[in-house]
């Protein structure tokens, strides 16, 4: 018995963008066009009336923009969380999630660290403001689901010399591994000074349409993991209670099997 991702997926594939910027708009269309989603963390101070109109998302258009995706904190001004204060660091993401939620109208509980810094009390302090997970910018070049969500570290960053080869090796992946995430990230900005848009055309074609991935974002992902390590089992193993909100799905010898929220069923041979 194995738990996997809804409708059976075996495997996870997600991406992770920072900073807002104009190349944004680009981006999120390729994703959208290869049937992918990704997360958009943004520093809301940047995308109001005073931004920087060729450099920065207005806030008139986040909707357009970041549709179907997630978009998730960055820090209000963009500030190196572990060199200013445990004040200045509440007020950073404290005002930037209620901006961010202003302004889109939708809950918003992801992070990423500006500069990949953080610490022990940066983590406090963002699960205080209920934050569910923070990317960091250590690279895995792995696939197993995080520890601990508030200090995810990604696959790799996306100008990786093996990136098509880690998207290779996520699509032949053995079955021992379970929840499996390829979880690449980066600035837009990088393809649009570079002009490299190709690397991620290219790598978003390769990893499109397959039966056996679930296209998510952060925010999915994590709410996915984090309901099926609440479950909770009889002492043989074969009864399963879901005490969440959120159905999870295992793949057993009886075929796939759906659990509920609030459902208890038997998972065992019948």
């Amino acid at each position: 018995m194995r738990f996997v991702y809804p409708q059976g997926k075996i495997k996870a594939l997600t991406f992770s963008y920072d900073d807002g910027q104009i190349y944004d708009r680009r981006l999120a269309e390729i994703f959208r066009k290869g049937g992918m989603k990704a997360t958009f963390h943004l520093n809301s101070e940047n995308l109001g009336p005073n931004r920087e109109k060729d450099v920065f998302i207005g806030e008139d258009e986040l909707e357009e923009v970041y549709h179907g995706h997630e978009i998730a904190c960055h820090g209000l001004q963009h500030r190196n969380p572990t060199t200013i204060s445990g004040q200045q660091m509440l007020l950073e993401l404290q005002e930037d999630r209620k901006e961010l939620e202003r302004m889109s109208g939708k809950l918003v509980q992801g992070l990423s660290y500006a500069f990949g810094n953080y610490d022990a009390s940066v983590i406090e302090i963002a699960r205080s403001l209920g934050i569910k997970y923070s990317r960091t910018v250590q690279s895995t070049m792995g696939f197993f689901p995080p520890a601990d969500f508030m200090a995810w570290h990604p696959t790799c960053h996306h100008d990786n010399p093996r990136l098509m080869e880690l998207g290779q090796q996520f699509l032949n992946i053995m079955d021992f591994y379970e929840l499996p995430i390829m979880y690449v990230w980066g600035h837009s900005f990088e393809f649009g000074r570079s002009g490299n848009w190709d690397v991620i055309e290219a790598f978003v074609e390769k990893m499109s349409g397959r039966d056996d991935i679930w296209y998510a974002t952060n925010m999915e992902i994590c709410t996915y993991n984090l309901a099926v390590r609440a479950q909770e089992f009889s002492a043989d193993g074969l009864t399963i209670y879901n005490p969440t909100a959120v159905s999870v799905w295992l793949k057993t010898k009886n075929g796939i099997i759906v659990v509920g929220s609030g459902e208890t069923k038997y998972v065992g041979e019948h």
